[in-house]
């Protein structure tokens, strides 16, 4: 099992970044996060995954371990890919993908390309418990993600009224991750609404 790899980034592509290491070229599979992660730098370390199929060997590179854990945890799912799995993750940094399924708004999974309905509900339902068990993702300031969804009763009205402004319950949740348990549901949506402003 190869667990990274760090050299010289000789080429990119569209979901493709080639690092040299040892005089080899290791062609690694990834997503427009990391591609974005690692645009200008001469030296880079990828975290990896190989599939080993019948008649196909891929290997698969992330800038970090947790975004290289939300593509392990979505491969597990039924119906979704490396492919799929890569789809997502190049729209959601693993926070917002962490976040979104903690939440389950599935809908904002729709978003990325190739994932239907079904398979974005097959995605909250099969990760959710597991994403919540493992507490390993973190969001912004370090907060991990038992400790960042909003719950109780204001945050709850502070979400569903962000909802109601047209943002999703993942974009809300990011919002109000880490805010005051005691503050108003007036307070925790004017701090949303200023947070959502700079997203």
């Amino acid at each position: 099992m190869i667990y990274s790899v760090r050299g010289k980034l000789i080429h990119t592509e569209s979901e493709l970044a080639v690092v040299e290491c040892g005089g080899v070229g290791y062609a690694c599979k990834t997503t427009f996060y990391t591609l974005q992660k690692i645009a200008g730098e001469s030296e880079v370390t990828l975290y990896t995954y190989l599939a080993v199929r019948e008649n196909d060997v891929d290997l698969f590179g992330f800038s970090s371990q947790e975004e290289l854990r939300c593509f392990k945890m979505l491969i597990t799912v039924s119906g979704v890919g490396p492919k799929a799995a890569l789809s997502i993750l190049s729209s959601n940094t693993p926070s917002q993908f962490a976040l979104t399924v903690a939440t389950g708004d599935f809908k904002s999974l729709t978003k990325s390309k190739g994932i239907g309905a079904k398979t974005a509900q097959r995605i909250v339902l099969e990760l959710k418990d597991k994403i919540a068990k493992e507490n390993t993702i973190s969001v912004r300031g370090g907060e991990t993600i038992a400790s960042a969804v909003p719950q109780g009763g204001a945050l709850d009205e502070a979400i569903t009224a962000l909802v109601v402004l047209g943002y999703s319950e993942g974009e809300a949740a990011q919002a109000l991750a880490g805010a005051e348990p005691t503050a108003t549901v007036e307070e925790l949506i004017k701090t949303a609404l200023v947070r959502l402003a700079r997203f």
